[in-house]
């Protein structure tokens, strides 16, 4: 069995893909989901599937960017501190009232930030220009104002309709929510807003060796990292992630896991593709619908089963992307297949990472002509980036992956990268120094 199982990825070795013809077959074959209402708290990362347009003028009114005096221009166009000019004060208005009155010659009101600015005013004067102060520490009384300097005519006004116009687009469908468009959605009154939804990912891993964290764990059992690795990487790049459990190494379970799996937009497995249990997974798989086993030339993450299963969500079909089974090649695996078939299916237009070129720190190997992952981490240094690797880089090392923050590649017709040459990296992390998250 060991040695033509042997021969078996020997031939496979020679159908070997490449990772740009996995990627373009299996992203060619999601789409963007459909959309739904969500409360705006909710919405964060999702895509817009509307245009907004505002239904007022942001300001509403003209207000005032200073606590001051609300007054005519002309008025004090004279004043200076050696001869103010004096101001009957008629009220005071403050943030969320209206003035009662307006403006007329000689007389001021008195106005704080974000107050509207009263008809009949042209300009606002701060408390700073005026002899507000003295008047307070001499005890007389505010009902009139020295005024003691006036730059130019509309200072310290916000006009109406400055941050947002009336009727104009605010949001475009498309556009990701963040933050701060979830705030212009809440300044415009909007409650809910109408997104692409979150694509729900199933997560199975299988192997009779594993068992879930929080169990009993037995000899020779080890517990699953993948499921949770794999789905907070489904939650963190916008999608539902859904943990199915653990297939045992039999044809039955493994199916009754996948048929729990069919109602979602993907479904994801770990490991099972490229062991001795490789063919068990595979009549499983092609007796559900039609499957590909790939050997990609990368390392790591070789080994990719994908397949599209029938009998999922209203009688369609449920694409399935089959990951390694070493926690490193899951990951990678995961960043650039399935990565991008849940932003495709958000909604996102940027599938990618950013890429930065770094001054490699020691030297990558490839034995195989595979495009290498090599894990790094990378430091800015006076403005240049130099990449580390982290350590170990086997397969099964899972803290290689924790501690780096991209992915250097070398390229398959390389040999090897030495020391000190210029690599590409796939930036998984921003650290601080990469001011990106």
């Amino acid at each position: 069995m060991n040695s033509a199982r042997h021969d078996h990825r020997g031939h496979h070795h020679a159908d070997m893909i490449s990772v740009e013809d996995a990627y373009s077959r299996i992203l060619g074959a999601f789409q963007i989901l459909e959309s739904e209402e969500r409360g705006l708290l909710k919405s964060q990362g999702q895509v817009m599937a509307q245009d907004i347009f505002s239904p007022f003028d942001i300001p509403m009114l003209s207000n005032s960017a200073m606590d001051g005096y609300a007054i005519r221009y002309r008025d004090v166009q004279s004043a200076s501190s050696s001869c103010p000019v004096i101001l009957k004060v008629t009220e005071t208005v403050a943030a969320g009232y209206m003035p009662k009155g307006t403006v007329v010659k000689g007389t001021a009101i008195r106005i704080m930030t974000g107050a509207p600015v009263p008809e009949g005013c042209d300009t606002i004067i701060p408390f700073e220009e005026t002899d507000e102060e003295e008047r307070k520490t001499y005890g007389k009384g505010l009902n009139e104002i020295g005024i003691k300097k006036a730059q130019t005519i509309n200072m310290h006004i916000r006009p109406r309709g400055e941050d947002i116009p009336k009727y104009s687009k605010v949001l475009v469908k498309g556009t990701t929510l963040t933050p701060s468009y979830i705030g212009i959605l809440a300044s415009l009154g909007f409650k809910s807003v109408k997104v692409i939804r979150r694509p729900r990912v199933a997560i199975i891993a299988t192997g009779d060796e594993l068992i879930s964290p929080g169990r009993q764990l037995k000899e020779g059992k080890i517990f699953d990292s993948n499921s949770y690795t794999i789905g907070a990487a489904v939650e963190r790049y916008g999608g539902i992630p859904k943990i199915i459990g653990i297939a045992k190494d039999n044809m039955e379970h493994l199916r009754k896991k996948l048929l729990r799996g069919l109602d979602s937009d993907l479904i994801v497995t770990c490991a099972g593709v490229s062991k001795g249990d490789y063919d068990m997974v595979k009549d499983v798989l092609a007796e559900m619908g039609e499957v590909n086993f790939w050997s990609i030339r990368m390392r790591p993450a070789k080994p990719l089963a994908w397949g599209i299963l029938k009998g999922g969500r209203r009688g369609g079909s449920t694409p399935h992307i089959g990951l390694p089974g070493n926690p490193v090649s899951a990951l990678v695996a995961f960043e650039e297949f399935v990565r991008p078939a849940i932003l495709k299916m958000l909604g996102r237009k940027k599938l990618s990472k950013p890429t930065i070129l770094a001054e490699l720190e020691a030297p990558i190997y490839n034995y195989d002509g595979r495009r290498v992952y090599a894990r790094v981490n990378v430091t800015l240094v006076q403005g240049k980036y130099y990449a580390k690797p982290t350590g170990p880089q086997g397969s099964n090392i899972l803290t290689s992956m924790a501690r780096a923050n991209g992915l250097a590649i070398c390229p398959e017709d390389r040999s090897f990268l030495d020391k000190g040459q210029e690599v590409v990296v796939k930036m998984l992390e921003w650290n601080e120094e990469g001011k990106l998250d």
